[in-house]
């Protein structure tokens, strides 16, 4: 191989590189503008074009990365919850007493609550059925379950449910008007008061 082929066997790749990583920008941005729209106009609202207006492409540009609404709501979710991890409930499984566990659960749950209030408040309305939301649902079932403890019955398992819901969160501090620990006291009584 001649050093003509070398160099521009080198230039081809470093050309290749510097596409693939303005690919992967443009499609950031678009993700960005998508989850942006999402928790401030709702999903249901939001259009491909207002993405694409938002991101600072065209239409063209977002369908070329994402081939259908479907396909940019995953894209979107996926990078909504690695930016807000659930909470961790296999802390939660270690404590023992019922009401300690509730508290850790309650104290963990609203704290992603408050953190994630606008997405929520915007998307679950909605998109409570949608097949893009299942791991969200599919979560908080588990926890629910962590937190009523292994050996609950129909009754507890409910009411940690009820304890650790968006809803009942948003129930208590938005509709309600109490505080962050006043809204804590009335979800962990729920979940270590059930039979």
């Amino acid at each position: 191989m001649s050093n003509r082929d070398t160099i521009c066997s080198v230039s081809r790749t470093y050309t290749l590189k510097a596409r693939a990583q303005r690919q992967d920008e443009t499609r950031q941005r678009i993700v960005d503008a998508a989850v942006e729209l999402h928790q401030t106009i709702g999903p249901d609202a939001t259009t491909i074009t207002d993405v694409a207006d938002r991101a600072g492409v065209g239409r063209v540009t977002v369908y070329r990365h994402f081939p259908d609404e479907l396909a940019l709501l995953h894209a979107c979710s996926g990078h909504f919850f690695a930016q807000h991890p659930f909470p961790d409930v296999e802390p939660w499984r270690a404590i023992a007493d019922r009401r300690e566990r509730a508290q850790r659960g309650v104290r963990e749950a609203h704290a992603w609550f408050r953190a994630t209030e606008a997405m929520m408040s915007k998307t679950l309305p909605g998109m409570r059925d949608h097949e893009v939301v299942a791991p969200y649902h599919a979560y908080w079932r588990e926890a629910a379950d962590v937190l009523a403890g292994p050996r609950a019955g129909k009754l507890a398992r409910a009411a940690a449910a009820l304890a650790l819901s968006f809803d009942t969160w948003r129930t208590l501090t938005r509709d309600e008007r109490l505080t962050d620990a006043q809204a804590a006291r009335v979800a962990v009584g729920l979940a270590a008061g059930a039979p």
